[in-house]
């Protein structure tokens, strides 16, 4: 939550890696806390170094909540690992941990499925 509050921001969620690292999917371990926030929003903030701050617009239906914490969704963080390069045994491991605990609907884990295998061909 410090690091949500370090942001300033009220739209700052904890993102990417430390999403996945929160929701226990897989054996990432994040070696900064990643938080995102809005596109136009600059931080200017002390002691930022253990941080890495994503600048994206989130819908409603991207965001939630992490033991009172305010968090990206896991569908969304997965999404964002796969664009930000986290290796594909880890993405494995958290779209079917997050599939066999009720986490990703059989919907969304098939198109998390194929949004992989599509980075991995290119």
């Amino acid at each position: 939550m410090l690091a949500v509050l370090w942001t300033g921001a009220n739209e700052a969620r904890l993102s990417h890696d430390t999403a996945l690292d929160a929701y226990e999917v897989c054996d990432i371990n994040p070696d900064r806390i990643h938080l995102s926030v809005g596109p136009g929003r600059r931080i200017r903030r002390a002691r930022g170094q253990g941080y890495a701050v994503h600048h994206e617009t989130l819908t409603a239906e991207q965001v939630g909540w992490w033991q009172r914490i305010p968090t990206v969704t896991l569908p969304t963080a997965i999404e964002q690992c796969i664009r930000s390069g986290v290796p594909t045994y880890l993405l494995r491991q958290a779209i079917a941990h997050g599939g066999e605990h009720g986490a990703l609907r059989p919907d969304i884990r098939a198109s998390l499925e194929i949004t992989l295998q599509t980075r991995d061909d290119t």
